[in-house]
């Protein structure tokens, strides 16, 4: 069907506004902090949180039935100055001309934040106590550098958790969470330390649920007030309901099917108020979704276009947070993106298929509204229902870059190695961008960004970088002096085991500060074993508590440069080391000869184990050096290889590499063969892809490839690429996804970006409005090979 006339004029708001900022939050919350000097943090932060949900504006939109806002814009980007407020301060005045993710704010609110928020602030952020506490090294090499890069867990609120609406949220609601804990409080002995402690905790749950239960009767106060004055009978009957929905959830479970939309919604934007997060993940919506829907249905209470259509005013709220970040981090995860990442499709606990209506719904909202949220990603396994694979063909068919594709048994073995239970990793959904998760975990999913190309440059420039010349690095030898391929092998891996050691300080530091002054109440409320423990999730009350997630980038340029040196230098002897240095040196200038040799060798993502074994090499060795690290818990490190929009930023600081990149010229992401490379099939990239032993990097694998669009513009094409998914997945690959629209398209777009503010495409492991992307990133995009084949 179309979309309503309601759904279409809330969408074309989404798409031509840009994000606000908006200081509400964070005055309310600095006032709160004000008062409660000397209390602990927990509680400290559990009662900002109520008092902040009592102070924020209240506003009900124009025709909107699933209701809330975190500020008086319909398009919030919220200030957390309890993480970071230095960046902020620096960046504020350019808010609104930065090229990538620029926010509206007035010269009034700048005055206004500056003058009586910051202040409070100083000496007390999360980010300030990380700045002071790693050692000078560590910051060299990993603070604002693009060789290592860890600032979204201590500039800004940590996010990274799925909802439990299975086990916790729906079926309590926060008056049954609140009942629970002041039960579990009255067993405790006010005498014992270690209960003391867990007093705290419950008493930090109250509030929180007090605070939730009273933004949803504001909102149904609002709503009576506005039906008073409304003229419209059938909005006043709207107005009506809205009210009798607010006053019942979340503070009770749902009983139907749109009870259950806004309470969901109640609970995305409390996490949103909470940290402005990263990766704050509905999970899978279609299996806590379904039993509402069809109860509804059986008693005659709901029809499906109805429900569709209140899925589409879920997945536009959604879209209308915005993700308040510093230009850094903007150039890391580029186009408004926050990552609520939605899961449907799979298997259920038992093994058996797991799709259902509204795993058809989801997929169907996402095609006809053309939201960047949720981040929808489909679970595919080995008996998917054929209906199912043709739903998420058709989805890829349309250009938007939706779904993320994931092979189920991959992402089963992932958590199976990650020490999960059966059950919980049957059960896995996706979180951030393509992290097998579980709503059961506590973990930061997008720790630490290390930049596998840098590690290269410093093993041949003598641990320098080769833009400025500084020493940031290990220091090596004249590169000139090398006398084997091995032995630049093992310079590289001592430049990248120094990486990962810096990372490590950087995470560990950042970890034990969240323990002191990083605790998230809101969160731990959402988790059912946080609860049965009586511990936050900084202090390790989930049931898994799981390493920080290393992510590796520009893995295919590194390999397609080892090839380089291993073919042209040491078996055909076309150049030799101190020539091939020069080159790099003069980013190509004057050795164009030599460079058009360096393209002709063999490239990752042709399915050639020439390179390919190289890069699968360097990734085991990754893992294998990243995992011996633990954290503040216990918990070994893990390894991704996820892209995001780092492939970007990671480039810009490097210098010229020995596969033919220009200098600062961007590297890979994830999994992905480096753009326009892959000039084979698309099958051949798939299979290259897939001798990466993803179950090993169980942080989640990346593969981003572009599809001619007449490949999938057909019953049969899309047919034909199903089939080739399931290959994939069999072959042990995690996850894939594609673009399909043309460069025509996209040039057009360029030029004429009021024609095309609707326009989707996948960027990394997300997708954006394509007009909101800087011109940077959109030649990026256009610069990816489009398969003519399978």
């Amino acid at each position: 069907m179309a979309v309503t006339a309601r759904v279409e004029n809330i969408r074309q708001k989404y798409v031509n506004t840009m994000p606000h900022i908006s200081y509400e939050r964070a005055w309310a919350w600095t006032k709160s902090f004000q008062k409660t000097e000397g209390q602990p943090h927990i509680l400290r932060t559990a009662q900002a949180f109520k008092d902040t949900l009592h102070e924020l504006s209240v506003t009900i939109w124009e025709g909107e039935l699933v209701v809330g806002t975190s500020g008086e814009y319909r398009k919030c980007a919220i200030l957390t100055p309890e993480f970071g407020w230095l960046w902020i301060n620096e960046e504020i005045d350019t808010f609104p001309q930065r090229g990538q993710d620029p926010y509206d704010v007035t010269p009034e609110q700048t005055k206004f934040i500056k003058e009586n928020i910051f202040p409070y602030w100083k000496g007390k952020s999360v980010e300030e106590a990380f700045l002071s506490r790693i050692p000078e090294d560590t910051r060299i090499i990993g603070v604002d550098t693009g060789f290592l890069d860890t600032d979204s867990k201590w500039r800004n609120g940590i996010g990274e958790i799925s909802a439990d609406y299975i086990d916790e949220l729906l079926p309590k609601g926060y008056g049954g969470i609140k009942a629970e804990a002041i039960e579990r409080m009255s067993e405790l002995d006010h005498t014992n330390s270690d209960d003391r402690k867990k007093i705290d905790f419950y008493r930090s749950m109250i509030l929180v649920c007090d605070g939730m239960i009273d933004f949803a009767h504001r909102y149904a106060d609002k709503a009576k007030e506005m039906a008073k004055a409304e003229s419209d009978l059938k909005r006043k009957a709207e107005l009506l309901e809205i009210a009798k929905i607010c006053s019942t959830v979340p503070e009770n479970p749902p009983q139907t099917f749109r009870e259950a939309i806004q309470f969901v919604w109640f609970v995305q934007l409390g996490g949103i108020i909470a940290e402005n997060p990263l990766a704050w993940n509905p999970g899978r919506f279609d299996q806590y979704m379904y039993p509402y829907y069809k109860a509804d249905v059986d008693a005659g209470r709901i029809d499906y276009d109805t429900a569709l259509e209140l899925v589409q005013l879920l997945w536009l709220k959604y879209s209308e947070w915005a993700w308040t970040i510093s230009k850094n981090t903007a150039s890391f995860f580029a186009g408004y993106t926050n990552f609520e990442n939605l899961t449907v499709g799979g298997t259920k606990v038992d093994g058996t298929d797991a799709t259902n209506t509204i795993s058809y719904m989801a997929i169907q909202a996402t095609r006809e509204i053309m939201t960047h949220q949720p981040t929808l990603s489909c679970r595919i396994h080995p008996d998917c229902p054929p209906e199912f694979m043709e739903a998420v063909t058709e989805l890829v068919s349309t250009g938007c870059g939706f779904p993320a594709i994931h092979g189920d048994k991959t992402g089963y073995q992932m958590l199976s190695n990650l020490g999960y239970d059966p059950k919980d990793a049957r059960d896995w959904n996706n979180c951030g961008c393509v992290v097998p998760h579980s709503r059961k975990t506590f973990e930061w999913t997008s720790a630490c960004s290390i930049n596998f190309a840098a590690a290269l440059e410093f093993a041949l420039n003598e641990g320098k970088s080769r833009l400025t010349g500084k020493q940031v690095a290990v220091p090596e030898k004249d590169p000139k002096s090398f006398q084997s391929y091995d032995e630049i092998v093992e310079a590289w891996k001592k430049q990248f085991k120094n990486l990962v050691k810096h990372g490590v300080i950087s995470l560990v530091t950042a970890q034990e500060i969240h323990k002191e002054i990083g605790h998230r109440p809101f969160m731990s409320a959402c988790n059912e074993y946080c609860l049965k423990n009586g511990a936050d999730l900084v202090d390790g009350g989930a049931k898994y508590n799981i390493g920080p997630v290393f992510t590796g980038v520009g893995l295919s340029v590194t390999a397609n440069s080892f090839a380089v040196i291993k073919k042209l230098v040491y078996e055909d002897k076309v150049t030799t080391i101190p020539e091939l240095i020069d080159a790099l040196n003069a980013n190509w200038e004057g050795y164009e000869e030599l460079r058009e040799k360096c393209v002709a060798c063999p490239k990752y993502g042709n399915d050639d184990d020439y390179v390919d074994t190289i890069a699968r090499d360097l990734a085991s060795f990754y893992h294998d050096e990243v995992v011996q690290y633990k954290d503040i818990y216990g918990s070994h490190f893990v390894t991704a290889f996820m892209g995001i929009s780092n492939y970007l930023p990671t480039g810009k600081v490097l210098g010229a590499t020995p596969e033919g990149r220009h200098a600062k010229e961007p590297i890979n992401e994830g999994v992905s063969p480096v753009t326009g490379t892959d000039t084979s099939t698309c099958l051949a990239a798939l299979r290259s892809a897939a001798k990466m032993n993803h179950d090993l990097h169980s942080g989640g694998t990346l593969l981003n490839l572009r599809l001619n669009h007449d490949l999938v513009a057909t019953k049969r094409g899309r047919a034909n690429l199903g089939a080739m998914l399931q290959s994939y997945f069999t072959l042990g690959g995690f996850h894939v996804q594609f673009n399909t629209v043309s460069n025509e398209v996209l040039k057009d777009a360029q030029k004429n970006p009021d024609k095309y503010r609707s326009l989707l495409v996948r960027v990394a492991g997300y997708s954006a409005q394509f007009t909101n992307l800087s011109t940077e990133m959109q030649n990026s995009i256009m610069a990816r090979n489009a398969h003519e084949d399978f």
